[in-house]
């Protein structure tokens, strides 16, 4: 009971706020979302798990994203610049660098643990190059029924 009346509350007054909130601005905010866990994953592998650059690189990641749109945005006709759908975009990203740094848990170093993604960075691969070759029979290219491929599907009527 001491749990559901505060939650019962804040279901209450976030239906409320829900319809002061433009459709727009809340795809932004969720876009924001998506780039800036994005822009953690990345900043938290590069950094080795520090909370600091964690945080920046969710921020960043919406903020780019943010800026690419809004500058898409800027060049069409009937839409433009709008310094709303930026900060819902990048307090996106901030929720979510916020979020990782509560609920992620922590090395002795106070560095996060655990993977976003099971891509290692740090560690080098060395992949083998295919050696392919450009094969000329007598003087002439191959043909495409050679190929594997048909003329007939080539060619428009």
């Amino acid at each position: 009971m001491r749990t559901l009346i505060p939650t019962l509350l804040f279901f209450v007054l976030a239906s409320h706020c829900h319809g002061q909130v433009e459709r727009d601005k809340a795809l932004h905010f969720l876009g924001g979302n998506l780039f800036g866990l994005a822009g953690a994953g990345i900043a938290k592998q590069a950094s080795d798990g520090n909370r600091i650059w964690t945080f920046v690189g969710s921020v960043a990641g919406s903020t780019l994203i943010g800026l690419a749109k809004e500058t898409v945005d800027a060049g069409q006709r009937e839409n433009g610049w709008d310094n709303d759908d930026l900060a819902a975009t990048i307090l996106g990203g901030v929720t979510v660098g916020v979020t990782i740094d509560l609920f992620s848990k922590k090395d002795d170093r106070r560095r996060l643990r655990g993977r976003y993604s099971k891509l290692d960075l740090k560690k080098k691969k060395h992949f083998l190059q295919p050696q392919s070759q450009f094969v000329v029979l007598e003087g002439k290219l191959p043909s495409l029924n050679t190929l594997g491929l048909s003329n007939q599907q080539l060619t428009t009527k």
